[in-house]
């Protein structure tokens, strides 16, 4: 029997979720009120119901959430600004120790995925092996929830309320990244890259290893800047480029070809709208002028470390 597992936190998530949604509902004054909240509860009882629930009840839950996105059911309404003066008396009172609970997180992650799943006893096991790490981030952001309580002296109830504006003003985007790993998934089962498998070697001179390498990582941050994400693109340029012309007809070292592709995925993560979680949010949460303007500004980033990824994979992954 597993104590802890990786379901028991989603279920912690899903209860916040959902009392969003119960203070969308209540609020009178929410341009649209009963649309945002619709959105949240589908979200709580996907959430809450895990595995328990059907996944064709899932899809079409998704689809209904996906339905009142379009139709901008799930805008934030205008919250009140503010007040620079408290804000500026608040950091100057707590200084570097706000810093705390954002730095325990990875702490509590990386030494609860070591340590948890050595514990165990006599027919039971404190965490499965296989959910260690996920556990341990679970983990780490209750403890930095506690500690953030603790160091601002702030009660349970206007951290509860702040939190849901933040979930408010995320909105939409807060599904990204799931959604877009399980479509890359789903191109995975299709096939799809065997298809650019056969059209990378009808059009580009793979039978040269660095231009088996520039077509990998080409591949890589153009498919993640079209899905918006990385681990999306991973799985069809893997299959359709990286193990059939770098690994098999080249020889070279997966796990270098993997970690650096990867890398250059994160590239096009870095230049894409469809990474809202990203490139997007910040701009709404900072309130910038320009839609893109996060874009723009990690531009030469992404071009000077794709090129950087480029030139690793060429002169390492033959060779090691």
């Amino acid at each position: 029997m597993t104590l802890l597992t990786l379901e028991l936190f989603l279920v912690v998530a899903g209860v916040v979720v959902l009392a969003v949604a119960a203070s969308i509902a209540r609020d009178a004054s929410h341009p649209r009120r009963w649309g945002a909240a619709a959105f949240w509860a589908l979200l709580a009882l996907a959430l809450i119901g895990g595995k328990q629930l059907p996944p064709m009840a899932v899809g079409y839950g998704l689809l209904a959430m996906t339905l009142l996105a379009a139709t901008r059911q799930v805008e934030a309404p205008g919250f009140a600004a503010f007040d620079p003066a408290a804000i500026d008396a608040d950091v100057a009172r707590l200084r570097n120790r706000l810093v705390w609970p954002v730095v325990l997180v990875p702490v509590i992650a990386i030494a609860a995925g070591f340590a948890l799943p050595l514990v165990r006893g006599a027919g039971f096991v404190l965490v499965d092996p296989k959910q260690g790490s996920l556990v341990g981030i679970g983990l780490g952001c209750v403890c930095a929830m506690v500690v953030a309580l603790r160091v601002t002296r702030e009660r349970p109830a206007p951290a509860v309320a702040e939190g849901g504006r933040l979930l408010q003003l995320l909105g939409w985007t807060l599904l990204l990244p799931p959604m877009l790993a399980a479509l890359g998934g789903i191109f995975a089962k299709a096939g799809v890259g065997e298809v650019i498998a056969q059209y990378v070697a009808a059009v580009l001179p793979v039978q040269l290893p660095v231009a088996a390498v520039v077509a990998y990582c080409a591949g890589m941050a153009l498919f993640t800047i079209l899905l918006g994400n990385a681990f999306a693109a991973f799985p069809v340029m893997t299959l359709g480029v990286g193990l059939p012309f770098i690994v098999q007809q080249h020889g070279g070292n997966p796990a270098i070809m993997g970690a650096l592709g990867m890398l250059s995925g994160y590239c096009g993560t870095l230049v894409t709208p469809m990474a809202a979680n990203f490139n997007l949010v910040p701009v709404k949460l900072l309130e910038l002028p320009d839609d893109y303007a996060v874009i723009r500004a990690q531009a030469p980033f992404a071009a000077a470390i794709w090129v950087f990824n480029v030139t690793a994979m060429a002169a390492c992954v033959y060779r090691f």
